[in-house]
């Protein structure tokens, strides 16, 4: 590969995949819970794809809506909406019944969309929201494997208190480091899914014990953001344990 090469593959890498690297957790976590709790069916593996697909396209939908430069962001819209739609087409098949949850993320895109047009998409109730959408994959899987959602809840409650921690967590890191109030406000969250964790069982109320521990210990810490991620990366094993524990 040429030296002009490299960077005219990075420019187009960058251009088609955005630079939200804790978004691939959010993504696969509640995937893999719901799958490894309800069992495998065919249909995941196109759900993955249109579930991969569709995050990229409300993506650079959200961004279009930002900017107001739609047109700026067209060639991602096309290729992804297209994807989305393909992959979407065979679950929608064989499990017509994951339509029930449309309504749900139909509110939460529109929070998102709200947020985006008022460019304050960095807010804790758009994260948030982001999350609830993350956690409902969980359902989504069961609903493909023919399960109810009662029978998939420990490991969407898992996941989804994780995630809102996490939200919380990496604030007191980054973006709000030196608030005291983001830090106890943290905590004090982290102290409570403890307590929700020691009522599922001995492997989650571990898990989120050390999850409190580093909201209480690392909070403020001068860690940069790729070495908040990689911690992250041990976290998202553990809780996926917890998930399926």
């Amino acid at each position: 590969m040429s030296t002009a090469t490299r960077p005219a593959r990075r420019r187009t890498v960058r251009q088609f995949v955005p630079p939200q690297h804790g978004a691939w957790a959010m993504l696969l976590l509640p995937y893999l819970a719901g799958v490894l709790a309800a069992g495998f069916r065919w249909p995941d593996l196109p759900l993955l794809g249109a579930w991969i697909a569709g995050y990229l396209f409300s993506y650079f939908a959200l961004q279009a809506l930002k900017t107001r430069r739609p047109q700026r962001y067209r060639e991602q819209l096309l290729w992804y909406g297209s994807i989305t739609a393909a992959l979407a087409l065979p679950v929608l098949v064989a499990a017509p019944r994951v339509l029930l949850f449309a309504p749900a993320y139909a509110a939460l895109i529109g929070v998102n969309a709200w947020y985006a047009h008022r460019r304050r998409e960095r807010a804790l109730v758009n994260d948030l929201a982001s999350v609830v959408q993350s956690c409902l994959m969980v359902f989504v899987v069961a609903a493909v494997a023919g399960r109810a959602p009662g029978g998939v809840w420990v490991p969407f409650l898992v996941v989804l208190m994780y995630f809102a921690g996490t939200v919380l967590y990496v604030k007191t890191m980054i973006r709000e480091r030196g608030s005291r109030a983001y830090r106890h406000a943290s905590v004090a969250y982290h102290a409570v899914a403890l307590v929700v964790a020691a009522t599922l069982g001995p492997v989650q109320a571990a898990v989120f014990a050390l999850l409190l521990a580093r909201a209480w210990g690392l909070a403020g810490r001068p860690l940069s953001p790729k070495q908040v991620g990689l911690a992250e990366i041990g976290a998202t094993v553990l809780v996926l344990v917890a998930a399926l524990a």
